[in-house]
């Protein structure tokens, strides 16, 4: 035991150095540990702000349950969307006119083909002749760019600008 004493007294400035540098390092590991600390808690309070006391539990299902509630909120306006592009379809969406002159002793271009189609090329081609002594207006049916009845050449011409034209 005495040997043990002797090595400590002799060796007692480098022991104190060794210890020293010991609560120096432990000294800083502790500021460490606060700092992460203290950067822990700020975010936790972040977390947490606006929560009313409520747990992290309740917080999830209340979120839970909007994410839920905005789904079928979307599901219902996709339905909407859905049949409103459907009635959408079956409305007049194209439009083409052609105007001519039918008869040489009329002065103007007074005569005309309209032709007036849905998304699937089905409507109508309406023809107006204008006589000086008459006139006479009429429509054919048209299904799928198609007419059952035979169309003049302003017709097929005014059909056929019809089919082509843009939708947007």
């Amino acid at each position: 035991m005495t040997n043990v004493i002797d090595i400590v007294n002799t060796n007692s400035n480098y022991i104190i150095l060794g210890l020293a540098s010991v609560v120096f390092i432990l000294l800083l590991i502790n500021i460490g540990t606060l700092v992460s600390l203290t950067k822990l808690k700020n975010k936790y309070k972040r977390f947490m702000r606006g929560t009313n006391n409520k747990n992290v539990e309740e917080l999830i299902n209340d979120y839970l349950d909007k994410i839920d509630e905005a789904k079928e909120q979307s599901d219902y306006v996709k339905d909407l969307y859905d049949v409103l592009d459907r009635r959408v379809k079956g409305c007049v969406q194209k439009v083409a006119i052609v105007r001519y002159r039918a008869f040489d002793n009329v002065g103007s271009d007074l005569s005309f083909s309209l032709a007036l189609l849905d998304f699937d090329n089905n409507g109508v081609v309406m023809t107006s002749i204008f006589g000086r002594d008459e006139s006479t207006t009429y429509a054919k049916p048209v299904d799928k760019g198609i007419s059952r009845y035979e169309l003049s050449e302003e017709e097929k011409q005014v059909l056929e600008n019809c089919i082509n034209s843009n939708i947007e």
